[in-house]
């Protein structure tokens, strides 16, 4: 099985990142059925070390623009972390799972995405002037 991810450190905790489309047939599965597989990745001393591992897949047509599953470094499905999520959006603007939306009346960017407790909305400041004119 091959797992295609990244690291990401988010105040003070860190994570792996996997894109469900990148990594091999069948491991988004394993992954949410494997307890230990996900405890071993998570391991300090034996695997990667992360405090959680978050599996995103693209999600089309759907009122959010990908799906965030999380599991705590103990390999069990968790409903959302804080920071995580900042990590997650992250990875999703660079490996195109998002774009970020303007919304209107609003000074900020939004990212949609769906967690096991629902919907959550990330909030993006603009970067600069540019994109205020754009619109």
């Amino acid at each position: 099985m091959v797992l295609r991810f990244s690291k990401y450190h988010g105040a003070g905790n860190d994570f792996l990142l996997l894109d469900a489309a990148r990594s091999d047939a069948g491991a988004a599965d394993r992954l949410r059925a494997d307890v230990a597989l996900v405890q071993l990745l998570c391991h300090r001393r034996y695997g990667l070390g992360a405090d959680g591992l978050m599996l995103l897949r693209r999600l089309e047509g759907e009122e959010a623009d990908f799906e965030l599953l999380y599991f705590n470094a103990d390999g069990r499905l968790g409903s959302l972390c804080g920071n995580g999520s900042r990590c997650a959006v992250h990875f999703a603007l660079q490996h195109k799972l998002t774009s970020a939306t303007t919304l209107p009346d609003c000074p900020e960017r939004a990212v949609r995405f769906r967690a096991a407790d629902g919907l959550h909305q990330a909030w993006l400041p603009r970067q600069n002037k540019e994109e205020e004119e754009e619109e």
